[in-house]
């Protein structure tokens, strides 16, 4: 059994507008795939004192729509999309939005790999137009997946 690196790792590309992260979880990718697409992500999808994501909502199918919200620096927020590809479990993507902000929405796209005693989780975060929004939310990418690294299969 191959020795997982448990420890989110990702860059930000200021001149592509784009986030590479990376994290190997030791769970199958089924359930990493489960974690992404449910309630669960409320688990997860947080930057403790930044942002804490308290709720999921989703219809799970392409052109479906999916909603997240919580608290991010003392002020509610709430961020939206829909789903553009769903192939269970080697690959998501959807659109990212954060409701309220005049920024375009961005894509996320989600490859999950078989790895001996669990998957490797790739994202690409694409379409930032902010050097700022990019810094921000890669951050968060970092602290979230290394939460996500958390999921134990159950």
């Amino acid at each position: 059994m191959s020795k997982l690196k448990e420890t989110a790792e990702g860059t930000a590309d200021a001149a592509k507008g784009e986030i590479l992260a990376h994290v190997e979880i030791a769970a199958s990718p089924e359930r990493v795939f489960q974690a992404l697409v449910s309630v669960e992500v409320c688990d997860w999808w947080v930057r403790p004192g930044v942002f804490n994501t308290t709720e999921w909502s989703g219809d799970v199918r392409i052109g479906g729509r999916y909603r997240t919200a919580g608290i991010a620096r003392g002020r509610p927020y709430t961020i939206e999309g829909e789903f553009l590809e769903i192939d269970p479990p080697r690959k998501l993507v959807m659109t990212w939005h954060r409701t309220g902000t005049p920024d375009a929405p961005t894509r996320i796209t989600y490859m999950l790999e078989k790895l001996d005693g669990g998957t490797r989780l790739t994202l690409l975060h694409a379409g930032f137009t902010s050097a700022e929004n990019l810094t921000n939310v890669a951050a968060g990418w970092k602290t979230s997946f290394d939460k996500l690294a958390d999921v134990k299969t159950r």
